[in-house]
């Protein structure tokens, strides 16, 4: 009898053991996959190619998290700061709190004037989200309305200046072409001499219609910082190499003393632009026989970040005390007759201005009636 009890009481022990063993998942002890991990991850790196500028916020408004585009629009080291120091707009700041408050999705046009116009569209989305789970959080998607609203009105203003501009010199191709085929139809000396007139309009002409795109233009890029690294060595290698010829006919002797190398951050073609309307207008402006100095060295204080100083004189007819101010603007010219004479549009510097302020750089003009004139150029550098 004993043993029968025993035998079942070990039928038992071995059943319960069974019973236990088929219910015991083994572990797996391979490294797992987070799959919600996994998936923020995945969102992220869509942020990150997204052209919008993106910026999560916690609910102190500091910045937590920024993309790519984000970056190279505001700057790269903007982790804990407060949004108030990237976008300065109370709007922004109240439509913020408003969001937080509702909890509901809102949005706010922004518009940013320095260090140049931008029109942004901010949708502000609170939290918590999925990527940013905090409480009292924010996400903000920029859209970029800039280009759409320059290229309205720079189509415009590209209109009423070609309209006006253009009116001087089609006047006089009109009274030369009058003259030849009127009083002058058999007068070859005549004709010979207003053919002349008419070739200087349609060359006067050309160059201003190409300063007025090349301006529009910069004009629509002006809120895009460039951030390629430029060799100013090589841009005044190839500027004395283009004016080569003029300055051996006016015997002006261009000195270049930069620093090897003179590194700054910028967009090389443009940057040929601003140091080749400067060249140009100190030879333009200088007697036959004067000398016109280019020199660079490292700066500080005059911009924010680390800046490099190219400073351009000459020994020129220079500019008025009381001008020097309004040089920069379109069409103004100190000598209106010079100026034609020697072919200016009015334009080279509005260009100079509008290409520094892409720059984020800054420049000075100092001059003075027979003296020179001197200008001071600022840029960042790495």
């Amino acid at each position: 009898m004993d043993f029968i009890i025993y035998f079942l009481l070990i039928i038992i022990i071995v059943l319960f053991y069974l019973l236990i063993k088929k219910n015991i998942k083994p572990i797996n002890t391979a490294p797992t996959i987070n799959k919600t991990n996994k998936d923020d991850l995945g969102k992220r790196v869509i942020i990150e190619e997204l052209e919008d500028q993106f910026f999560a916020l916690d609910k102190y408004n500091l910045i937590k998290y920024l993309n790519k585009s984000a970056k190279q629009r505001f700057g790269e080291n903007l982790i804990d700061k407060n949004i108030s120091s990237v976008i300065r707009d109370t709007k922004l700041l109240e439509t913020i709190d408003e969001a937080i408050k509702d909890q509901v999705t809102k949005y706010v046009n922004v518009e940013i004037n320095l260090p140049s116009y931008q029109l942004y569209k901010i949708y502000i989305i609170p939290g918590p989200t999925h990527l940013f789970p905090e409480t009292d959080s924010v996400v903000l998607f920029l859209k970029d309305f800039t280009e759409i609203t320059k290229a309205q009105k720079l189509k415009t203003d590209f209109v009423a200046n070609v309209s006006h501009e253009l009116r001087t010199p089609l006047v006089s191709i009109k009274g030369s072409l009058e003259t030849i085929l009127g009083p002058a139809s058999d007068d070859k000396v005549a004709q010979k001499k207003f053919m002349k007139i008419m070739s200087d309009q349609v060359f006067r002409m050309e160059n201003l219609i190409n300063d007025l795109l090349i301006l529009s233009r910069i004009e629509l890029e002006e809120h895009i910082k460039p951030n390629k690294i430029v060799n100013l060595n090589d841009i005044f290698t190839n500027i004395k190499s283009n004016f080569e010829l003029i300055l051996k006919k006016k015997k002006i002797n261009l000195h270049i003393e930069l620093m090897e190398p003179t590194l700054v951050f910028g967009d090389y073609d443009k940057l040929l632009t601003v140091f080749s309307n400067l060249i140009d207008n100190a030879i333009k402006y200088s007697n036959d026989g004067k000398n016109i100095y280019v020199k660079s060295q490292n700066s500080e204080g005059k911009l924010i970040e680390k800046n490099m100083l190219i400073n351009i004189k000459d020994e020129g007819i220079g500019i008025p005390q009381d001008l020097i101010s309004r040089i920069t603007e379109r069409f103004f010219r100190v000598d209106t007759e010079k100026s034609k004479k020697v072919g200016g549009t009015g334009l080279g510097l509005a260009i100079m201005k509008h290409i520094i302020a892409q720059h984020r750089g800054d420049y000075e003009i100092l001059s003075k009636i027979n003296d020179g004139t001197e200008i001071k150029i600022y840029l960042p550098t790495k």
